[in-house]
C-alpha cells in the first residue's frame, strides 16, 4: 500500500515536493536533490517532460527515488503516448514498485524543445484515470484479462485559481468518477480564492494538497505571470521580492507564509519550484510545528 495514501487515511497533513528528471542520463545531481527531502515530506513528484522539454522520463526517474527510499509520485502525460503505450507504462512502473500516480492532460508540444513533433493526445487525464482503475481492476481498457493487476493510487490536478469555478467544479466532479483518489492544486497565491475554491470541493470528500510554487526573484514573478497559464502572483508579492535586499529568502519567507495561509483549508501542501528544491527544503525547515 501506498505510504502517502496511508498518510492521508490516517488524516496527516501532508507535504510532497516536486523535482523535475536530467535531461540526459547523469542522475548524481537529481539524487543529491531527492536526499534532501529525506524524511521531510511523504512523497515526491517526478515531472514527465514538463513543458514539452526532452527529459529523462518520469517512471525511470521514480525509480532513482525508489533506489534512495524516498517515495515517488510518477507523473504520467497523455501529450506523448496513445492508449496501448500509457497502459504498458502503467504496467512496468508497477513492476518497479511505484504506486503513486498523478494522471495529466500534457502540455502542447508547440511550447517545449521538440516544437515539429506531434502531440499524440490519444486521451485526456480523466480518460487515463479510468484506464488507471481498469487496471487496477485487473484488466486492461480492451477489457483483457491482466495476469497481475496493478494497485495504484491515482491523483489529478486542479487549478483552483481559474475565474469560472463552476467549471473548475465540473472538471473535479469528472476526475473523481474516473477515479482520481487525491488532488494536486496548481500553485496558489490567493489564500482566500482558494478557501472558497476549497469549501465548494468539501462535497467531493476528497484530499486536496494545495500547490506553493517558489519564487527565487520579482523577475521570474513576472515571467510566471506572462507566461505560465493559470498563475496569478499578486502585484504585492512581486513588490516584496523587488523591495528585499535578499530576493531569495524572501521568497522563503512568502512561501512559509502562503503555507500557513493555506493550512486550514486543504489536507496537505504541493511544493513546487523551477530548479530551485534547496529552497523548498528551506520553506519546510522553516514551518510552524504543526498545532
Amino acid at each position: 500500500m501506498s505510504r502517502l495514501s496511508d498518510a492521508l487515511a490516517a488524516g496527516e497533513f501532508v507535504l510532497t515536493a516536486e523535482i523535475g528528471p536530467p535531461k540526459g542520463t547523469d542522475v548524481d545531481d537529481f539524487r543529491r536533490k531527492a536526499r534532501a527531502f529525506a524524511g521531510k515530506v511523504h512523497a515526491v513528484n517526478v515531472t514527465d517532460n514538463q513543458r514539452a522539454l526532452v527529459k529523462l522520463g518520469s517512471i525511470a526517474g521514480s525509480l532513482v527515488l525508489r533506489q534512495e527510499n524516498i517515495e515517488p509520485i510518477a507523473q504520467l502525460v497523455c501529450r506523448d503516448r496513445n492508449r496501448i503505450a500509457l497502459q504498458s507504462d502503467l504496467l512496468g512502473a508497477w513492476v518497479m514498485g511505484i504506486e503513486n500516480v498523478l494522471a495529466l492532460t500534457g502540455d502542447p508540444v508547440k511550447v517545449g524543445d521538440h516544437p515539429d513533433a506531434k502531440g499524440v493526445f490519444d486521451m485526456e487525464s480523466s480518460q487515463l484515470l479510468r484506464i488507471i482503475g481498469e487496471l487496477n481492476a485487473g484488466h486492461d481498457h480492451a477489457g483483457k484479462e491482466l495476469k497481475g493487476k496493478t494497485g495504484f493510487f491515482a491523483g489529478a490536478a486542479i487549478n483552483p485559481n481559474v475565474p469560472n469555478l463552476d467549471a473548475e467544479m465540473r472538471r473535479l466532479e469528472r476526475k473523481v468518477a474516473a477515479g482520481a483518489r487525491f488532488i494536486q492544486t496548481q500553485a496558489v497565491y490567493d489564500a482566500g480564492q482558494f478557501a472558497a475554491f476549497a469549501r465548494e470541493a468539501a462535497r467531493f470528500d476528497l484530499p486536496i494538497l494545495a500547490g506553493v510554487l517558489y519564487l527565487r526573484s520579482a523577475k521570474s514573478a513576472r515571467f510566471i505571470n506572462k507566461s505560465i497559464p493559470g498563475i496569478r502572483i499578486p502585484d504585492e508579492t512581486i513588490a516584496r521580492l523587488e523591495a528585499a535586499a535578499d530576493p531569495e529568502q524572501e521568497g522563503v519567507h512568502i512561501g512559509v507564509e502562503l503555507v500557513e495561509q493555506l493550512r486550514p483549508h486543504c489536507k496537505g501542501i504541493h511544493l513546487m519550484s523551477v530548479g530551485q528544491e534547496h529552497r523548498l527544503v528551506e520553506i519546510i525547515e522553516a514551518l510552524p510545528a504543526p498545532r
